[in-house]
């Protein structure tokens, strides 16, 4: 009995090895500090009939947070470089970092992995932090309102910039 035992729980450990069964998430907030951030992305990416896509970037420059905005628009896919349409950067106050912060604090940071079956729009989201190991960078947010607020903070700020 034993021994079934301990090859069931071998099994299991072979078996989860190469798929990432074990790796272990992290918190942001807990294990990734708000000073280790050093990047994030948010992208949507969709190639309906016009295609679309919208990435949204929040980084840290010598000690400085900044925000960039990126649509790329056109009538072809894939959409490249050459089809941004709309882009801009904000170097962010104390307060709309902070803000942007509180949507991320709680979600979680896995190891990468292949998506290939994944399809849709996304969004995709990426992580980068100091301890990151550039694998830990599957970004998950805590709720599903969090996400949305994110975004709605997002498109908020690229109205205000293209505005003014």
């Amino acid at each position: 009995m034993k021994k079934i035992a301990m090859t069931a729980v071998l099994s299991l450990l072979l078996c989860g090895c190469g798929t990432g069964l074990f790796s272990l998430k992290k918190t942001v907030g807990k294990q990734v500090k708000e000073a280790a951030v050093r990047e994030f992305y948010f992208t949507r990416s969709g190639s309906t009939n016009p295609p679309e896509f919208q990435r949204y970037r929040l980084y840290t420059e010598n000690g400085a947070h900044w925000f960039y905005h990126e649509t790329r628009e056109g009538d072809h896919w894939p959409l490249t470089e050459s089809d941004i349409t709309l882009s801009g950067k904000k170097q962010l106050s104390e307060e709309e970092w902070k803000t942007f912060y509180s949507l991320l604090e709680g979600g979680t940071v896995k190891d990468r992995s292949e998506n290939l079956d994944s399809g849709g729009d996304g969004p995709w989201l990426y992580l980068y932090w100091n301890g990151d190991h550039d694998k830990t960078q599957e970004y998950s947010f805590a709720s599903y309102g969090n996400e949305r607020a994110f975004e709605e903070a997002c498109q908020k700020m690229k109205t205000e910039m293209t505005e003014n």
